[in-house]
């Protein structure tokens, strides 16, 4: 009896053992596959409207954009209200790994060319070591390509040059709202008036709330804090549409601004919100490099 005993408590030690080891790995196993998933899509393009978004172009990957402004829509049936007047931007953006993106591009306004270097600094996330938000910064040059003034006086080709720094601060809250803040420092060399301020600031706002599976409101405003005489400048505010058709997403929008890159429509916007231009953005992605595949195993 005594050895029946015996071996009965050995038995149910050894199942006890084994239940606690399960119990242990098990635990084990929960900590080793949870893991961190990035938020995607809160914007469905690299840019709002006018301004960048948190959204970066994928590794190998490069955005054929073109941007369209019309004339004021109240210039009346005479210019088939702005229809008859119109800036555009060509731009070509490359992704160059996950968390960088460089571009450049061409505007008809001011014949001015323009690039600019975006780097992710912090990518929305959860799981474990998550973040709230992503953080992105934005570093761009312009040049204006238009004929001296006055050739005869001594002209520097630095008098050309603008530049523009940007941190982007965005969440995407939902799979339909997405908001972001984006503090602006915008920098020209050369400026209009002596009594002009070469540096001026901004505080941009962008948001997207979808519709459908292919459809979403979006909406870009920059606020002048200073630098800029706000009897003459104002405030570039754009609202539109964006669709999502396969490889393209085609977006029809309203703004007050003419320029499409950070310097003209932050520093030289002179229409007020009441005088709103048309235009389109139309975004065509390109597969420039495969990424490699990795062997299974």
């Amino acid at each position: 009896m005594k050895k029946f005993a015996l071996a009965l408590y050995m038995v149910m030690a050894a199942v006890a053992v084994h239940a606690q080891d399960e119990d242990l790995l098990k635990l084990v196993n929960d900590d080793t596959t949870a893991k961190k998933e990035y938020v995607n899509n809160a914007f469905k393009s690299s840019r709002v409207i006018n301004g960048h978004s948190m959204e970066m172009i994928a590794k190998g990957n490069m955005d054929f954009r073109i941007l369209h402004r019309f004339g004021l829509i109240n210039s009346g049936a005479k210019n088939f209200f702005g229809l008859d007047q119109a800036s555009m931007r060509m731009g070509f953006d490359f992704g160059l790994s996950t968390n960088l993106t460089v571009g450049v591009g061409r505007s008809t306004l001011d014949k001015e060319l323009d690039g600019f270097v975006k780097w992710r600094l912090i990518r929305q996330s959860t799981g474990p070591r998550s973040s709230p938000v992503s953080l992105v910064l934005v570093n761009g040059i312009t040049v204006n390509t238009l004929p001296w003034t006055d050739p005869n006086r001594d002209n520097k080709f630095s008098s050309r040059l603008g530049f523009y720094h940007q941190l982007i601060v965005g969440r995407k809250f939902s799979e339909a709202f997405s908001l972001q803040l984006s503090p602006t420092m915008v920098h020209r060399n050369l400026v209009p008036l002596a009594n002009d301020e070469n540096d001026a600031f901004a505080l941009g706002i962008g948001s997207r709330l979808k519709l459908s599976r292919r459809i979403a409101l979006v909406a870009d405003y920059h606020y002048i804090i200073s630098g800029l005489d706000k009897d003459i400048y104002h405030s570039p505010l754009s609202l539109g549409v964006d669709i999502e058709t396969g490889g393209h997403v085609f977006q029809l929008h309203f703004s007050n601004a003419e320029g499409m890159n950070e310097k003209a429509f932050i520093t030289n916007t002179v229409d007020r919100w009441g005088d709103v231009r048309f235009g389109f953005n139309l975004s065509r992605m390109f597969v420039i490099k495969k990424p490699k595949v990795k062997p299974t195993e």
